[in-house]
């Protein structure tokens, strides 16, 4: 019975201490809100309502009249960047670090800042100069990652290595992906160099950091076949098949090359059919196509052409079925296909691209890195055509 009335006596003073706890709290609320200048509404109103350049202009009210707003000063200069404004972004950040009284952290954050500012702006020595400085602290990881942006830009591959081994120990994903393609671009600049030991070096480091790396099994090929040992870079071209065959459209010419270096066309042909079939793509046709044509005849290739399009039905292979259907056929017959033809290959010429899977940036040509987002291997090997929107 005392246990029932000490319960009636907790549960009102609980429930009063909580009303007195949250007046208190809009209280404190209400007084920091009056003290806030009305400009600092209206630049928030113009925000929801997207109108940043009013907005802008009402938060610049704001900091005159309180200097002392630090965030506002980093909402400022953000807006400023993402206008496209950098001087001014510059000019507020670097205000901000003229400051004797901001704390560390904040000092940081106005580094980190005017480091994006500079690499906006294309000032990439200076933005590297301001990340450099951010060793320690919130904005470290972020600085390491803009550092490596800006080594990718300028091409410095050795330092992109290193600052994408910092990034992992300061504890960042795995960067091996894009690792194994920093070495891969060593290598290529070490092929165009006629340096094939170095070469090789860098494709054996690119391998030990990602394995399924196809571009390095692809790149050891080309150095073999530039050394003029054609069957050993017949091997590596070959090996893309285990590797990942998606990306056998950008070997299957260079496979065709070394077999009839070898003096081995007919055998060349016979695989690059085995390829149309088990990996249907028009990219593996079109080459498989002339190979077959020049060497089987027309009735090969057409037969070919049109076992394809009754497997995959797609504008550019039914262009390459009527220049078979062309080919084999008699006048007047052949006027007519041959106008055909050429009304479909207009229509289509720019049609397939490479598709980034990131972003969605299309390319005539196959990037390992994507122009568009500067992501690595984020684009299907293979091109395709736009999908046609639904009515």
């Amino acid at each position: 019975m005392d246990l029932d009335f000490w319960w009636l006596l907790v549960i009102p003073v609980a429930f009063a201490l909580g009303w007195m706890a949250s007046r208190y709290d809009l209280k404190a609320l209400l007084s920091e809100s009056a003290n806030l200048p009305r400009s600092y509404f209206r630049g928030l109103n113009f925000l929801l309502n997207e109108q940043p350049d009013k907005a802008i202009d009402a938060f610049i009210e704001v900091a005159k009249l309180d200097p002392e707003t630090v965030e506002l000063h980093f909402a400022l200069g953000n807006l400023f960047r993402r206008r496209g404004e950098t001087d001014r972004a510059i000019r507020v950040h670097q205000n901000l670090l003229s400051r004797s009284d901001l704390p560390v952290n904040e000092r940081d954050h106005a580094l980190y800042e005017l480091g994006q500012d500079f690499l906006k702006a294309g000032l990439l020595d200076r933005a590297e100069e301001t990340f450099g400085k951010l060793k320690t602290g919130d904005f470290a990881l972020g600085a390491q990652r803009a550092l490596l942006a800006i080594y990718e830009i300028e091409k410095d591959w050795n330092r992109c290595i290193d600052t994408a081994r910092q990034l992992e120990v300061m504890g960042a994903a795995s960067l091996d992906l894009e690792i194994a393609q920093f070495h891969c671009e060593l290598a290529q600049e070490a092929l165009q160099q006629k340096k094939p030991d170095e070469a090789r070096r860098q494709l054996s480091l690119a391998l030990k950091a990602n394995s399924q790396n196809v571009r390095a099994t692809i790149l050891a090929g080309d150095v073999d076949a530039a050394s003029g040992d054609s069957a050993t870079a017949l091997g590596h071209w070959r090996e893309v098949e285990a590797q990942n065959p998606a990306y056998l459209p950008l070997v299957a010419e260079k496979v065709m090359k070394a077999y009839e270096a070898l003096g081995r066309a007919e055998e060349g042909a016979e695989l690059l059919t085995t390829w149309v079939d088990a990996y249907p793509s028009n990219d593996l046709l079109d080459v498989a196509y002339k190979y077959v044509a020049a060497l089987r005849g027309a009735d090969a290739a057409h037969a070919l052409a049109r076992a394809q399009m009754q497997k995959s039905p797609n504008l550019a292979g039914m262009s390459r079925l009527l220049e078979a259907q062309q080919a084999a056929a008699d006048e007047p017959r052949r006027s007519e296909l041959e106008l055909m033809h050429k009304l479909l290959q207009q229509r289509t010429k720019n049609l397939p691209r490479y598709t980034c899977q990131n972003c969605g940036f299309r390319a005539r040509l196959f990037y390992w890195q994507c122009p568009g987002c500067s992501g690595w291997e984020t684009y299907a090997p293979r091109r395709v055509e736009p999908v046609p929107a639904s009515s």
